[in-house]
């Protein structure tokens, strides 16, 4: 039997064409399948009315699709072949109950793309899930979707038809991954099945209707090649973040949201060695590490009851238990940071993870911040010795004005003197203007100083061209 004749049979017998129903919310209960797709053209611009008419003909068109199809026989097929048949059906359909809608060629395409994106995928904002140069999603409302490409946001035309579709879109992510979102618990952090990180919040805490934010998943990752071609860093700061990783120093990436700190965590983890075992530590499963002997945990929140929650702070304590030579914490936010830092102290060296702050100041306040926050009664200078004696090297990211990602500077972490931490800057990125195209004018330069890390390095076999360290122009 083909599989046009199977999906033949899930339709009733006997059941004639019928008029279109009522308006009906557009989420489809379907399950979500992983789909390959090309990148669906946006909406032509409409006038209220029109788009208001074209939405509700998309709705009792998926309405009357759900009546015909047979979800259950539909996780039994491979995706492309339910994405053939969704067409079929869509387009007989169109030809049988809505032959007289006032709707060209074009949009007829686009509503049959739309609906196999609605049973399929994750409804409009499909096309940019399968568009490669789309970073982030963020939806404000179920009206305004707006996109980043190339470190800019835009905005664009595609478009829930209210915020009850918006939500079962929500719905739909979150109950993928066993989470949920209700008014008890009104937010949520879950990821798609390809790993792109989404944070959502509904009313009452979100005033205008759902919000969703999707951090994409990189297939292809960037390598260090690439982040130099970009411009990112230079080839001297790769070799200096080679060595400092070889060497097992303890790093920390610093950067503002959507610098670019977990490409870099990333790019980092492809130096440790392959004979070295591995525990990584997330909010949200992000990290793409190459290596084998790689153990993976994910915190988890608590259930309807408030109980079962494992936070990061667990997961950092239980670690030191599974006989890690590398602990890689996605993110430090909170009171982990204190385990974090025992760690880095007591034998674990060569950790990594990464931290919100605008500089590598920022970043040793901030870390002074979140320790206090696991109640530990130390005197403030002790708290600094300890930091001091944790931390080797600060990695700041920077996202410029242009949209780009720069390394802005590589900073060693020397010691105390009296009450406060020192640290030497052995490379910086400065901004010395904008051009006529909008794009940011800089240049990397070493500082002078060669970092007191470097005997270090020599002692483990891996020696450094004292020439990088060299100061006086641009690398």
């Amino acid at each position: 039997m083909s599989l046009a004749d199977r999906l033949q049979r899930t339709m009733r017998p006997g059941r004639e064409p019928t008029p279109p129903r009522p308006a009906a919310s557009t989420a489809s209960t379907a399950p979500l399948l992983p789909t390959s797709r090309p990148k669906a053209t946006p909406p032509p611009a409409e006038s209220p009315a029109q788009s208001d008419q074209y939405y509700e003909i998309k709705t009792q068109l998926h309405a009357r699709l759900i009546d015909l199809l047979d979800l259950g026989l539909l996780e039994t097929l491979a995706a492309d072949e339910v994405r053939t048949e969704v067409a079929r059906l869509s387009r007989r359909v169109l030809a049988e109950d809505f032959s007289g809608a006032p709707l060209n060629r074009a949009e007829r395409d686009l509503l049959i793309r739309e609906i196999q994106d609605e049973v399929l995928g994750l409804g409009p904002l499909e096309p940019f899930i399968q568009d490669p140069t789309v970073n982030d999603i963020l939806v404000n409302s179920y009206c305004h979707i707006y996109v980043e490409r190339g470190g800019k946001l835009q905005s664009t035309r595609a478009r829930f038809k209210d915020n009850d579709h918006l939500k079962k879109i929500i719905d739909r992510i979150v109950s993928r991954v066993g989470r949920r979102i209700d008014e008890s618990s009104p937010m949520v952090d879950a990821r798609l099945e390809d790993g792109s990180r989404v944070n959502a919040v509904i009313p009452p805490l979100a005033i205008d209707g759902p919000s969703l934010s999707i951090r994409k998943f990189s297939k292809d990752p960037l390598e260090v090649e690439d982040l130099i071609a970009f411009g990112s860093l230079t080839p001297q700061i790769a070799r200096l973040m080679e060595g400092a990783v070889r060497a097992r120093l303890n790093v920390i990436i610093s950067g503002g949201t959507g610098s670019g700190k977990t490409t870099l965590l990333n790019c980092l983890s492809r130096f440790i060695p392959t004979d070295e075992r591995i525990v990584t530590i997330e909010d949200a499963a992000e990290l793409q590490l190459k290596q084998e002997h790689v153990v993976r945990l994910e915190t988890r929140p608590a259930n309807i009851e408030g109980r079962g929650e494992v936070t990061q702070r667990d997961l950092v304590k239980n670690c030191l238990r599974m006989r890690p030579d590398r602990i890689i914490v996605g993110e430090v936010r909170s009171s982990e940071a204190l385990d974090m830092l025992q760690a880095m102290n007591t034998g674990h060296d060569g950790s990594l993870t990464t931290i919100h702050a605008n500089t590598p100041r920022d970043c040793l306040m901030r870390l002074e911040t979140m320790v206090s926050m696991a109640g530990l009664k130390i005197a403030d200078v002790s708290l600094r010795r300890y930091i001091a004696s944790a931390v080797d090297v600060i990695i700041q990211a920077s996202r410029l004005m242009d949209g780009s990602r720069k390394v802005t500077h590589f900073t060693e972490i020397t010691g105390m003197e009296g009450d406060m931490i020192t640290i030497q800057d052995i490379f910086t990125y400065a901004q010395t203007g904008v051009g006529p195209d909008g794009k940011v004018r800089g240049a990397f330069r070493a500082e002078g100083i060669r970092p007191a890390f470097s005997k270090t390095l020599e002692a483990k076999g891996i020696p450094l061209d004292p020439g990088m360290f060299q100061s006086g122009g641009a690398l």
